[in-house]
């Protein structure tokens, strides 16, 4: 999983795989062939609402503000970069090692 975290300037950085459209929002494990988290999100992927809903469901589960955190790639794809302002990667880590 540690593939998927990538240390930034400003912070960390998640490469996920997302699956719209679930029966709930959770972290599902991780994808080794494509090195990306897996997160199913409950919304549809219909005018953002999906991306909101990520961005909602990541400030939640780190304990952060939703303004921390920042899609930087594949705003309109399943596969997407996302930036967790301050955050320390030993601590997503271990948080996302316990979902």
């Amino acid at each position: 999983m540690k593939d998927a975290i990538k240390v930034a300037a400003e912070g960390v950085i998640l490469d996920l795989e997302i699956t719209a459209g679930a029966k709930e929002t959770a972290i599902q494990g991780y994808n080794p062939w494509r090195k990306r988290i897996e997160v199913r999100i409950a919304q549809r992927a219909q005018k953002g609402k999906a991306n909101g809903e990520l961005i909602s469901f990541l400030s939640k589960l780190f304990n952060t503000s939703s303004k921390n955190i920042e899609i930087v790639s594949g705003l309109a794809s399943s596969k997407k970069s996302v930036m967790i302002f301050q955050g320390k990667q030993e601590e997503i880590l271990e948080i996302l090692s316990l979902q």
